[in-house]
């Protein structure tokens, strides 16, 4: 009887899992997208989340915080200090603690490790590999993004090379949607490198507690540094310990003392200690009062939490689906245009960037009478910047033959476009067009318009009649974008 109580009671989800479980659902509220195959663009993907949650997955309301940081390196300054200072924010107030509470995809490997297999336990070798996170922040998050930055040509190596979250909610998020699938043609060599760590990865989280956060993740890593620091966290009062060491026994990660750097704040030592010596910091040990008002009122202010906290969810679901979808009304003139291969494609008057702003002159890219290209990108957009040479390249071979236009989204674009270009792009061959906003403001209009559905950069090729030809989601390469422009001219 005993045991069926305490099969039943493991059953029971902590109140960390309860939590875990809320913020990535809070996070990924706009479960519209997972039925549209739409990402979210609107106002609050101008924030970041605490935990690792990919910008691109279809129910993401935020932006993930290793994603920016790696792309202002970039951007102008403003940008770097706004994502920098929202870092040190999250490491201030809260250092791991939102690893063990906040994190979509920490919740994704516990969930994993519970699934009855052979358990590998925490040893030296273990303690060793948990170092390898602080290699990766230094390497991929902060080196090589800085030294692709000062040759103008971003690259966010971490999300690019290694990211599982990034693959899993992402990539796997979109591609399982039946409206994406012309994303099929665009999956190459780093998607399945990608996808072969992110499987590896996951698998090995069956087996090893929380593999990634403990071993890769450069987030938690930098957390980590600031645990001491944090106002959240736990803590051990010296005087009270007797240094028994049940703590660090019955703790699933390599700690060398409760509360160090790879410490992720679960506080499940705290019912361990035996003198009571762990602590949440802020909170004072105190004697227990069994009165009968007491705990009246603890009932009531935990039933008014958990309905605030359902509030805000439910509120924050109802909000995003509420969101209009976007409108691909065309003008009655276009009803025989298309935005698929095939079809004669939509046509706009976009507005003519220059290195000195965004003018009122106007340009139509489909009217050119020659092969087109037709880039949409930003200057915001780390992948989209480090491709934009390609096109440059590809405008300066063929020259007169073919027409390169590179449409900036419109977010942006007052503020950053005219710079940008006229640093990087003063005199080139390429033609820069700005793009509309809809109606409410989600997106960009022409961008949509051809098809475009929250991935940046989006590429699309026509013949010289202005039919499409080919469309790229994301981001070419050089040869990819060479071959396009061939079967354009040939056929």
């Amino acid at each position: 009887m005993i045991d069926m109580k305490e099969k039943l009671k493991k059953l029971i989800p902590t109140k960390r899992k309860i939590m875990q479980l809320y913020f990535a659902l809070l996070f990924n509220a706009n479960f519209k997208g997972f039925v549209t195959g739409n990402i979210y663009q609107g106002s609050t993907k101008q924030f970041c989340a605490p935990g690792i949650n990919c910008y691109s997955c279809p129910g993401a309301v935020g932006a993930c915080p290793l994603g920016s940081f790696q792309g202002s390196f970039s951007a102008d300054r403003s940008t770097l200090y706004y994502v920098g200072g929202i870092l040190l924010l999250y490491c201030l107030m809260f250092g791991r603690m939102i690893c063990g509470w906040l994190c979509p995809f920490g919740l994704v490997q516990e969930l994993l490790h519970k699934i009855p297999t052979p358990k590998v336990k925490k040893s030296p070798l273990t303690r060793v590999l948990s170092n390898l996170k602080y290699v990766i922040l230094v390497f991929f998050v902060l080196i090589v993004p800085i030294m692709y930055a000062f040759r103008n040509t971003p690259l966010p190596a971490f999300c690019k090379y290694i990211c599982p979250a990034g693959t899993l909610e992402g990539g796997i998020g979109l591609l399982s949607n039946a409206v994406n699938k012309s994303y099929f043609s665009m999956l190459g060599p780093l998607f399945t490198w990608k996808f072969m760590l992110m499987v590896s990865i996951l698998v090995g989280s069956v087996f090893i507690f929380r593999l990634f956060c403990r071993f890769i993740c450069p987030l938690g890593a930098l957390y980590g540094l600031f645990n001491k620091l944090s106002v959240f966290g736990v803590k051990v009062e010296k005087s009270k310990c007797t240094d028994c060491g049940l703590c660090l026994n019955h703790c699933k990660v390599d700690i060398k003392e409760v509360g160090d750097q790879e410490c992720i704040s679960c506080g499940e030592c705290i019912g361990v200690c035996p003198t009571k010596a762990i602590r949440w910091k802020g909170v004072r040990n105190a004697a227990p009062k069994d009165d009968g008002k007491h705990k009246k009122a603890k009932t009531v202010t935990r039933i008014i939490s958990a309905v605030l906290l359902i509030g805000v969810l439910v509120g924050a679901v109802v909000y995003y689906w509420k969101q209009p979808d976007v409108s691909l009304d065309r003008p009655a003139d276009q009803v025989d245009r298309g935005n698929e291969v095939g079809d004669l494609c939509y046509s706009e008057q976009l507005k003519v960037i220059t290195p000195e702003g965004i003018l009122e002159e106007t340009a139509d890219p489909t009217a050119t009478g020659k092969v087109t290209v037709i880039n949409f990108w930003g200057t915001w957009c780390t992948p989209c910047c480090a491709e934009l040479p390609f096109f440059q390249q590809v405008a300066d071979e063929y020259g007169d033959s073919i027409s390169v236009f590179a449409v900036h989204s419109y977010l942006l674009a007052n503020e950053t476009a005219a710079a940008y270009i006229a640093d990087n792009y003063a005199g080139s061959s390429l033609n820069f067009l700005s793009d509309y906003p809809l109606e409410d403001g989600s997106t960009s209009g022409y961008y949509t318009a051809l098809g475009g559905r929250g991935t940046y950069p989006y590429t699309v090729v026509l013949n010289a009649e202005g039919v499409i030809t080919k469309i790229f989601v994301s981001s070419v390469t050089y040869d990819m974008l060479k071959s396009a422009v061939e079967d354009a001219l040939n056929n």
